[in-house]
């Protein structure tokens, strides 16, 4: 008995729809080209040189994804800033060790390919390239038919970046005094959707049309805030010096685990931060989450970001001229707390 033939097609992977992403993404990655790219989307692998200004370059790697954001924007049907999310959650870690991204790649993994949306994806990726200066210059797109549900996809991102082997952020010389500085967070950035989506589960009907001045869904999609091109300028203006007693002395991006988890893994063993309650507002979204969620502001500090993206810790004498820098580029500056010795209390206070 003769069979009909199958085809990859028959199968549930669509070249042809793949090849067409791919010319749509080019023009994209195009946009985020910079110095050291050598080659780009299309090969088997991407070559990128290492800018010849680096004396003692040392390569910074991160990688992560959205998480349950995702679920958010398939039912919203909002794909248009994830990718945005993407590229921000890796640049910003990798900016914390005080190195500039260099490049980005990333992973997008489907059931079905719809090239709509996941142009519109890779779109917010290549916009996220462009903001933090690092070029998209390859990434893979992965069509596994009866993986994922349809509709649904998923993302991981890697970014690359380098810092001079003596401008290296260890947080190593942060001693008590010092200042702690909060720059304003976009929202919720990509960090407690599971909370948030039962939030949003439990208020039903009765969830608010605005929250801080925007639709109600926009507010809770907004992507995370890209910290890379100010901070990078106020590390260039306010270095560590070489005793290690002035500049800024490290950086925190308050990802998952919120200010009470991450502030901690960039401070000397022995040392603290002593932040004080009510020394940067609460946004309506955040006041919405805590109300609905019904949970304490300890919890809050250890889920969210509660408001703050990104910490900087930085000597007292240097503190409001980094401030004052940092709200001129644009950035949202708080003056939250300072760093005191942590006897046999908490790695984080907020009092």
């Amino acid at each position: 008995m003769t069979q009909t033939p199958l085809s990859y097609k028959d199968a549930g992977v669509d070249i042809d729809a793949g090849d067409a992403l791919v010319e749509r993404i080019k023009p994209l990655a195009r946009k985020t080209m910079r110095e050291g790219v050598l080659a780009g989307i299309g090969g088997f692998g991407a070559l990128f040189e290492v800018p010849k200004r680096y004396k003692e370059p040392v390569l910074v790697s991160g990688t992560d994804g959205v998480g349950t954001k995702l679920k958010l924007a398939f039912e919203w049907n909002m794909h248009d800033t994830v990718g945005i999310d993407l590229v921000a959650m890796s640049v910003n870690d990798v900016l914390v060790q005080g190195a500039e991204p260099l490049f980005f790649l990333d992973y997008f993994a489907c059931g079905k390919l719809d090239v709509d949306t996941a142009a519109a994806v890779v779109g917010g990726i290549a916009r996220g390239c462009e903001l933090s200066g690092c070029a998209l210059i390859g990434g893979e797109t992965a069509e596994m038919p009866g993986m994922y549900p349809a509709g649904e996809y998923d993302l991981a991102g890697f970014a690359v970046g380098a810092v001079e082997k003596s401008r290296i952020l260890t947080g190593q010389g942060v001693q008590p005094g010092d200042v702690v500085l909060g720059l304003a967070s976009h929202g919720v950035h990509s960090n407690g959707f599971s909370l948030v989506r039962k939030c949003i589960e439990r208020a039903g009907a009765s969830a608010p049309a605005t929250l801080d001045g925007k639709p109600f869904r926009e507010a809770l999609m907004a992507p995370t805030r890209l910290y890379v091109k100010n901070v990078l300028a106020a590390l260039a203006a306010h270095p560590v010096s070489a005793d290690g007693a002035q500049g800024i002395k490290a950086l925190a991006h308050i990802t998952g685990g919120g200010l009470l988890e991450n502030i901690p893994r960039v401070l000397p063993e022995g040392m603290a931060a002593a932040l004080r309650k009510g020394s940067w507002p609460q946004t309506e979204l955040f006041a919405w989450l805590q109300a609905t969620a019904g949970i304490d502001d300890h919890e809050m500090n250890r889920t969210f970001n509660n408001g703050i993206g990104m910490v900087v810790v930085v000597d007292a004498g240097s503190a409001a001229a980094v401030a004052a820098g940092l709200s001129a580029a644009g950035e949202t500056v708080y003056t939250i707390g300072t760093i005191a010795p942590r006897g046999d209390g908490d790695a984080v206070t907020v009092a």
